[in-house]
């Protein structure tokens, strides 16, 4: 399992979501990008995971929810593992699309 932690901008945007919304992130987090994450490989298509253009290197985008209404997104980057051979990931931003102005 990937260790992980979050950045004050993201616990306060995780706040405003609704519970399905935490839910539906929670549950793409354990069902896809963890598996995918320990494949090595590229991540699965539907988690539409890609550089953000506008963030200095190293911020990714990706989107957990693309039903009706407004999709999630949550921004990452890659941090120093914390224990060795294992992926360390900072969650940055979590919302809609206006995380991507300050991701």
């Amino acid at each position: 399992m990937p260790t992980y932690e979050t950045t004050t901008r993201f616990t306060h945007d995780l706040d405003r979501l609704t519970p399905a919304q935490r839910d539906r992130f929670r549950r793409t987090v354990r069902t896809a990008f963890v598996p995918d994450l320990h494949t090595g490989r590229t991540f699965r298509p539907g988690l539409r995971v890609k550089r953000v253009r506008c963030a200095r290197n190293g911020v990714y985008e990706l989107t957990w929810s693309m039903g009706a209404g407004c999709p999630g997104r949550a921004t990452w980057e890659y941090g120093t593992p914390v224990r060795p051979g294992e992926q360390h990931i900072i969650w940055r931003r979590i919302g809609g699309h206006h995380i991507l102005t300050g991701p």
